[in-house]
């Protein structure tokens, strides 16, 4: 009975920790990758009253089993289901990761490392990866400084928004390349100032410059010259006067310099006349011309001559000429130009007008009325007879101011001009210097000297397609080192880089006159494009565990690997709380380095973590059977007793 009484005590105490196991794994069906345990009973040590024996064949007797009584229950093993993934559960934060497979994330306090499933982590503040829940560093590899690629080493804290992570650093432009159409009908390029393109560089601090180009026609077809003509910083100011330099040339060149002459016979423009007595040249000139205020303050409809006063005269520039105006406007014109209103009254027809603060009546005897309507308060003199069908007729003086030199004779206009302007020579190229050998007649022999610098773009003229810039595929924007501005003090220019612009991508196709021939920074790959300083726009992990941060000018740059370990015998795993194990003879040692996640088949997912493996219908399954198991050892030791009591009874 007594050992009947024992064998109760102990079912009731393996029965109490398989409740105690229960109970802790309902308690953790909402902790994050925590994985449950399970019990196993093993029976006691039996007491053996009597061997078992064989047969024996002499006698003839049978064999008999061993007599034997046991002597309870005990716990056999805990185990845990910690190869059993928990449902994915999405948290949106990108710093939550989940694994797939058998491997476990290496935390360290510092001093020790550790494992878990639990992929919780944050960025502290000195930039660790850490676990959200106790702060333990997440462990990994750095990247080789030399390579740039991971080097899989003894797996140290992941360290990924260090201060040197925060930005990326500026790098100068290296190359450009051109591409579109260059038509040779556009007129652009056939001006003085040539098709003008862009293309936006960096220099090695990472400050942006917008370099400028013009492409201008030769009188060779297919060929056509490219020079630089200036170099503007972020301010929209030129080079030239930020390093206070001479000419743009002193701080960058593009191609060679080359001298190209021209000798042409020109006739004076229509109109001109050549005085060979004082070597000068006339023009007669309409009111338009003559008057730098004609546009401006003349009455439309109005026709103007000089006043008989003036006589034969030479003005200045800037001198007053009065002029007399007169003409005739209609009853609709008035109403409909000038918003007039005409009223039909028996004391006298007139037209009404408000300008919002006062309101006039017009009729002929209100000139000076008439004056502010129509806006011309500089009008003298000023006269108007009003017909009766609202038509008036104006007679004023009024003064216009000269543009140049004029000599007015009595009847035309004349003013003085330059020999350029005699000949219809353009001077709006800077590059282009003229010399005139003019004959008594007029007629002039002209030299023009044009010295440019740049490189010679040539199409091929029966395909359009590209043949060569300065005799290659691409010319090079080359920027000196040092200067000496205009005042002789050094200008430091090494935060440039030479740009090797590349022009094989364009061509000389028909295009309706128009050209879209552009410039772009970087080869047709984007590389060499040259960048700002980047700052820290956002950080991402990859399903390997690799980490990469992306900068707002456009880089990304590898920061690190998250490393896992994997253990020949998982469960051996010893738990140590807060979703931590450690490695323990049975799971196998940790070799400190660790191994890529994908070698074992698994890969990493952010944004998402791993619930808990809990299964709670087999948990109160368990739950059930085990109270059972209880309440019958319960009974054991109350049946005991009572047999006890009943033994000791007999004394009595």
């Amino acid at each position: 009975m007594m050992r009947a009484l024992y064998s109760g005590v102990s079912g009731l105490k393996t029965h109490q920790i398989k409740m105690d196991v229960i109970g802790n794994n309902i308690a953790n069906v909402n902790t994050t990758a925590y994985k449950s345990q399970s019990i196993t009973f093993g029976e006691l040590m039996y007491q053996t009253t009597q061997s078992a024996s064989g047969p024996n064949a002499i006698t003839g007797t049978a064999g008999t089993n061993a007599k034997q009584i046991g002597l309870g229950v005990t716990s056999g093993a805990i185990s845990t289901a910690i190869t059993t993934a928990g449902a994915t559960q999405t948290t949106g934060n990108p710093f939550d990761i989940r694994i797939t497979g058998d491997s476990f994330f290496i935390v360290s306090d510092g001093s020790n490392n550790f494992f878990t499933r639990d992929g919780s982590f944050y960025v502290d503040a000195v930039g660790n990866l850490a676990m959200t829940a106790n702060g333990y560093n997440v462990m990994g590899w750095g990247v080789d400084p030399e390579t740039q690629d991971i080097k899989q080493d003894i797996v140290e804290p992941l360290r990924i928004m260090s201060a040197e992570n925060l930005t990326y650093p500026p790098e100068a432009t290296t190359k450009a390349y051109v591409s579109g159409i260059l038509d040779k009908n556009d007129t652009n390029a056939a001006s003085a100032t040539g098709k003008v393109i862009s293309v936006s560089i960096y220099d090695g601090l990472g400050y942006p410059y917008t370099v400028k180009f013009a492409i201008k026609a030769t009188d060779e077809e297919g060929q056509y010259n490219v020079e630089l003509t200036d170099i503007l910083d972020a301010n929209n100011k030129s080079l030239k006067d930020v390093y206070n330099v001479g000419n743009i040339s002193d701080i960058a060149t593009f191609g060679t310099e080359k001298t190209i002459v021209n000798n042409y016979l020109a006739q004076l423009v229509d109109g001109v006349t050549y005085n060979k007595d004082d070597d000068k040249y006339y023009k007669t000139s309409g009111f338009s011309e003559t008057f730098s205020d004609y546009d401006t303050n003349k009455v439309s409809g109005i026709t103007y001559t000089v006043d008989e006063s003036v006589g034969a005269q030479t003005f200045g520039k800037d001198a007053s000429v009065l002029m007399q105006g007169n003409g005739t406007i209609s009853k609709d014109d008035l109403e409909e130009a000038f918003g007039l209103i005409y009223v039909t009254d028996p004391a006298g027809n007139y037209y009404y007008y408000s300008d919002g603060t006062t309101e006039y009546q017009l009729t002929s005897e209100t000139d000076a009325a008439w004056a502010t309507v129509l806006g011309k308060t500089n009008l003298d003199q000023f006269e108007v007879t009003m017909d009766a069908e609202g038509s008036v007729t104006f007679t004023f003086k009024q003064s216009f101011t000269t543009a140049a030199t004029t000599i007015y004779d009595g009847t035309n206009f004349t003013k003085e001009i330059t020999r350029e302007e005699a000949y219809g020579v353009d001077t709006s190229d800077p590059n282009t210097t003229y010399e005139f050998m003019v004959s008594p007649d007029g007629q002039a022999q002209i030299t023009s000297t044009t010295i440019l610098s740049g490189n010679t773009l040539i199409y091929d003229t029966a395909t359009g397609e590209f043949k060569s810039i300065a005799g290659g595929e691409s010319a090079v924007l080359d920027f000196a080192g040092t200067a000496t501005d205009v005042l002789g003090n050094p200008v430091d220019l090494t935060h440039f880089e030479d740009v090797d612009i590349n022009f094989t991508a364009s061509s000389m196709f028909n295009n309706n006159r128009t050209s879209t021939i552009t410039m772009v920074s970087g080869d047709k790959d984007g590389l060499g494009s040259g960048r700002k300083l980047g700052e820290l726009s956002g950080v991402s992990i990859q399903n390997n565990g690799m980490i990469y941060a992306s900068y707002d000018n456009g880089q990304t740059r590898l920061l690190g690997q998250i490393a896992v370990a994997s253990f020949s015998n998982a469960s051996g795993l010893q738990k140590e709380g807060d979703n931590l194990y450690s490695a323990t003879l049975n799971s196998g040692e940790f070799d400190g380095v660790g191994v890529d996640v994908t070698a074992g088949g698994g890969y990493m997912s952010t944004g998402v973590l791993e619930m808990s493996n809990v299964d709670l219908s087999a948990e109160f399954t368990e739950m059930i059977t085990t109270q059972r198991g209880f309440q019958a050892n319960s009974r054991i030791i109350t049946v005991s007793d009572t047999l006890l009591e009943e033994l000791v009874n007999l004394k009595r």
